[in-house]
């Protein structure tokens, strides 16, 4: 008699990830802040560039995403030929820890970075050790301290979701330096655009200094292009080679390479995103200190708010839905006691401020 058919154990050594919510039951105007979605939504020329691609949406893409790769190395002065694009960040984090992971193997993360690295890794049969973090920033003596002689992969999200938190140029160096040079570093730098400090890089430096170091970055953000599912990396070019082996043949849609060609080009786009997110950010972060809240630091599109207990966010958290607003419930990293809010539209921020307002004048 034939055994059941069972998947690899690793498959169930993870809950399924769930995204930020997008709907309330009962409510037709939703304030959704759970995604660190562009406040803008996409460029104008990414929307009619993706409605003139719809026509000829029967031929396969371009596996190779050539003019895609072309246009990213010209808006970042980048080598077209080390970069390579996927369905979304998240698509090239996996095909990372496939190709260099796998079972006896382990990664380094931050105790509270991005989920997506734990999630691919444990699936992979790797080992994941995280590292204490200080002040909801990465601790790089802690991190080095998690390395093993079955350490292949270190991933740091810098900025960091979901606390907002940056290291510092010369801390990621050191990170780097102490590191064996067989231990692949992985730079997310999903948040780049938003960062307006001098002391930081987003990858680009420790790419381009050695073999070891990926830097991975994303169209979801400021690019206002998360539906569209559209990322890239930058990497030495044996890892381009090994990235370019392991993606799917046609791993980005030709919607999705003609919508993120335009919005680069978007002439003003980066820089009205970003000094809006700096503004709207400051003034919420204001208001909900004014209100008596703590609020993190953050160099991203996004605050994190601490409510103290895991009581109390649940409380302000149905507090907040029941005014058809959607924040990040942030449990799943470690911070039960932690709500993360998306910087969307000033009228959208206002409607959070007071909100929360209220919240704190209801319940203390």
């Amino acid at each position: 008699m034939r055994s059941e058919l069972r998947p690899r154990p690793s498959i169930f050594s993870v809950p399924p990830y769930v995204g930020g919510e997008s709907k309330i039951d009962g409510v037709n105007r939703v304030i959704k802040l759970s995604s660190n979605e562009g406040a803008f939504g996409p460029p104008p020329s990414a929307i009619a560039a993706m409605q003139a691609a719809a026509a000829s949406a029967y031929r396969y893409p371009d596996g190779a995403s050539t003019t895609l790769r072309r246009a990213i190395g010209k808006a970042f002065d980048l080598d077209p030929a080390r970069i390579v694009c996927g369905n979304g960040s998240d698509d090239l984090i996996g095909l990372l820890i496939q190709s260099y992971g796998g079972a006896g193997t382990e990664l380094v993360m931050s105790a509270h970075g991005f989920l997506i690295y734990e999630i691919a890794a444990k699936l992979a049969g790797m080992v994941v050790r995280k590292a204490a973090e200080r002040n909801l920033t990465a601790d790089i003596d802690a991190m080095l301290a998690q390395v093993t002689p079955a350490t292949r992969m270190v991933f740091l999200a810098n900025p960091n979701n979901p606390t907002g938190s940056l290291v510092p140029a010369a801390e990621v160096k050191r990170l780097r330096g102490a590191l064996p040079a067989d231990i692949l570093l992985v730079l997310d730098a999903a948040y780049a655009e938003y960062v307006d400090r001098a002391d930081y890089d987003p990858g680009i430096e420790l790419v381009e200094a050695g073999h070891n170091t990926v830097m991975t970055r994303t169209f979801s953000k400021m690019f206002g292009l998360g539906g569209a599912r559209l990322g890239w990396a930058y990497a030495p070019e044996a890892i381009v080679d090994v990235l370019n082996r392991t993606r799917m043949p046609f791993n980005v849609s030709s919607l999705a390479a003609a919508a993120g060609i335009a919005a680069l080009t978007e002439i003003g786009w980066i820089e009205k995103c970003k000094s809006h997110n700096t503004s709207a950010r400051a003034t919420l972060r204001d208001k909900l200190v004014k209100a008596g809240l703590t609020v993190h630091p953050s160099e991203t599109n996004f605050v994190l708010v601490d409510l103290g207990t895991a009581a109390r966010a649940a409380l302000a958290d149905e507090h907040l839905r029941q005014r058809g607003i959607i924040v990040r419930n942030v449990a799943a990293y470690g911070l039960p006691q932690c709500l993360r809010v998306t910087i969307g539209s000033d009228e959208q921020c206002s409607a959070v401020a007071e909100a929360f307002a209220e919240f704190v004048a209801s319940h203390g």
